[in-house]
């Protein structure tokens, strides 16, 4: 055993046949490296590759279809033997999508980070990867392009956060590269740019010279002038439109960007227009980067527009809906009158332990009318909606995120992506309109593991109807809300 530094391109490509024998690890890797510098591999069955990390994050592919062996050009520090790998044989692949084998990546160290990055993760409390991350954090910090449906609450962010930090090239003496924007994130809503950017911020921590700006609408497009000219950001994050109108006139330059980001890419991209202001921005940037897509509901019909921004990525769709809903979440029905609405929420709010609830309601004029009624009954809460100023709901978003209030009544606007850690109680005072909205909803309770409840009122035919579709699709059996629930059910301890 010694030490050696190897530069390897293409040296070696041997036919290797198929095996019975249980364990991948012993069968490719014993007497090839040795196993202290082997710390984690795995077979991704999405690209066909057995994926190996050593300490200076070497890539190892082993290619599903023709079972040859490929080294490529990485700089590989390990423990090496002269061994001919000819006598060992490589097992047919897993059949599960996401199995591993070998050693398991039981934390977030095991996809060798950056320091810098570990630390915020350990910070911010994090201790075992979701499976979501599991998949595609080790394929996204080699550059890949991915497409990812992954159900809510389960880390999305965190993703293409992680990984664009980790790749980021930020050098301790900056030349006109490395100033320049490098990481683009676009997303439909101003609160969940802001939560976005809120995470990089978190992240980034212990990564100084990292700067991140947020851009969206409602604000003087020259307050966003002046932090594009003054600070320099690496990292952008913002809304289609503002995005597109300063990279119209020219503030904020898009030839230097290396990781073009598209979150809720299905809400992006279904309507024209904002579809296409994307396409314009996309078509501004540079042709060799890489893109990552990322939503908890992506359709059949709209995989194939979000494809045709990528080259060749990973992909990775829930395919079976039963599989989106979490599993910590507790969902129930209340049929009843709409005269009836108000006095079971007051119930409810009497009756259940939560932390934060989240109301949904279908219009602003209900969102007014309902907060207002709730602080009558002294149930303080806050409320957002479309038509407040921006300044105004970025306010009470932080409010309540700060738990400086534990009752939100909102409409869409905070259905999708806003996380919220203390939530554990969503109520749909009025039914969402179709089996997405829902999913998107109730899935702002009970995130990444945790437990909770969502409980939405049915009180017409048109609810009903929605109702059914959402039971069809989701293959679940919603009961109606007992008169006792088991706190013990809903709340975390």
């Amino acid at each position: 055993m010694r030490l050696s530094y190897l530069w390897m391109r293409w040296v070696h490509q041997a036919s290797l046949t198929k095996s019975a024998s249980p364990t991948v690890e012993k069968t490719v890797m014993h007497g090839l490296f040795d196993r202290l510098s082997c710390q984690t591999f795995f077979w991704s069955q999405v690209i066909g590759r057995l994926i190996l990390w050593t300490t200076t994050l070497a890539d190892i592919s082993i290619h599903q279809h023709t079972h040859s062996f490929l080294i490529f050009s990485n700089l590989l520090l390990c423990f090496f033997h002269y061994a001919s790998v000819h006598k060992h044989k490589l097992l047919p692949p897993p059949t599960t999508r996401g199995h591993y084998v070998g050693i398991h990546a039981s934390g977030f160290k095991d996809f060798m980070l950056k320091p810098e990055c570990l630390r915020a993760v350990v910070d911010c409390g994090f201790e075992h990867p979701s499976e979501v991350q599991h998949e595609c954090i080790p394929q996204a910090v080699l550059g890949m392009d991915i497409v990812c449906q992954a159900k809510s609450g389960m880390g999305k962010t965190a993703v293409f956060v992680l990984a664009t930090l980790h790749q980021l090239n930020v050098a301790a003496a900056p030349d006109e590269e490395t100033t320049n924007v490098q990481v683009l994130v676009l997303c439909h809503t101003r609160e969940l740019a802001f939560q976005i950017a809120h995470e990089y911020e978190r992240f980034s921590k212990y990564l100084p010279d990292v700067k991140t700006a947020v851009f969206y609408g409602g604000v003087p497009i020259k307050t966003n002038r002046d932090i594009l000219k003054n600070n320099g950001p690496h990292i952008v994050v913002g809304t289609p439109g503002r995005i597109l109108g300063l990279a119209k006139e020219k503030s904020l330059k898009l030839d230097h960007i290396k990781h073009f980001v598209l979150d809720e890419c299905d809400r992006v991209l279904e309507g024209l227009d904002m579809r296409r202001d994307i396409q314009d921005i996309f078509r501004m940037t540079p042709h060799e980067k890489q893109v990552m897509m990322f939503s908890a509901t992506l359709s059949k019909e709209i995989r194939p527009v979000c494809k045709k921004f990528c080259q060749d990525p990973m992909e990775i769709y829930v395919d079976d809906d039963t599989k989106l809903t979490l599993h910590g979440l507790q969902l129930y029905y209340v049929k009843l009158a709409e005269a009836e609405k108000n006095r079971k929420l007051n119930d409810l709010l009497d009756a259940l332990e939560f932390n934060q609830v989240v109301i949904f309601v279908s219009k602003v004029s209900r969102a007014k009318e309902l907060n207002r009624l709730l602080t009558e009954c002294n149930f303080p809460s806050i409320c957002i909606h479309a038509g407040m100023r921006q300044e105004e709901r970025i306010a009470k978003y932080k409010s309540f995120k700060d738990f400086n209030a534990r009752i939100l009544v909102s409409t869409d606007l905070f259905g999708r992506g806003i996380d919220i850690e203390r939530v554990n109680v969503a109520i749909n005072y009025d039914f969402p309109d179709n089996s997405d909205q829902f999913l998107h909803r109730v899935g702002r309770a009970g995130r990444f593991g945790t437990k909770g409840i969502a409980i939405s009122f049915v009180s017409s035919k048109a609810d009903q109807e929605i109702f059914d579709q959402v039971q069809s699709r989701f293959e679940v059996n919603i009961p109606e809300l007992p008169d006792e629930i088991d706190m013990s059910s809903y709340m975390t301890t």
